[in-house]
C-alpha cells in the first residue's frame, strides 16, 4: 500500500520577499505564520489552508527573472473546487494589478494562469474529473 501524502509547503526563490510576501498575502489571504533574517536570507512564510507557503531572497545572489525554460520548476497549481473560486482570484489578481491569463479550458480542467511579482507563473486549477 502506498503512504499518503500531502503537499507541505512551496518554497520560492524571489528578489523581494516582503513584496512577494505582500502579493501572496493579498491574493490567496494568507497569513505570515513566521519570519528569518540573516546574514544569507530573509524569509517570509505564510500559512494558507493547510499549507506553508515560503518566499527566500538571498543576499549577494544576481537579481534573476524566473523562466520555466530553464531546468528547475516550470510551474505550480493551487487546486480550487468550483469555478466561483476561480472567479474570485481573477478578479484578486485583475485588482493586484498582476499579469494573467483569463480562465480557460484545457484538456485537463478549467485553469487561471498568473505571474508573480518574479515572473513565476502559478496557476489556479480546477480538476473536473
Amino acid at each position: 500500500m502506498r503512504p499518503s501524502i500531502t503537499i507541505h509547503h512551496l518554497a520560492l526563490t524571489v528578489t523581494d520577499a516582503d513584496a512577494s510576501a505582500e502579493f501572496y498575502r493579498a491574493l490567496l489571504g494568507a497569513e505570515e505564520a513566521f519570519r528569518h533574517d540573516d546574514d544569507t536570507v530573509i524569509v517570509r512564510v505564510l500559512g494558507c489552508d493547510g499549507f506553508l507557503l515560503g518566499l527566500r531572497q538571498y543576499h549577494r545572489h544576481p537579481d534573476d527573472r524566473f523562466s520555466e525554460f530553464r531546468t528547475g520548476m516550470d510551474h505550480f497549481a493551487f487546486g480550487v473546487t468550483d469555478r466561483e473560486s476561480l472567479s474570485h482570484f481573477e478578479g484578486r489578481l485583475g485588482d493586484l494589478g498582476a499579469t494573467y491569463t483569463p480562465t480557460c479550458e484545457s484538456p485537463i480542467g478549467p485553469v487561471l494562469v498568473f505571474r508573480d511579482p518574479d515572473g513565476i507563473q502559478g496557476e489556479f486549477f480546477l480538476a473536473t474529473g
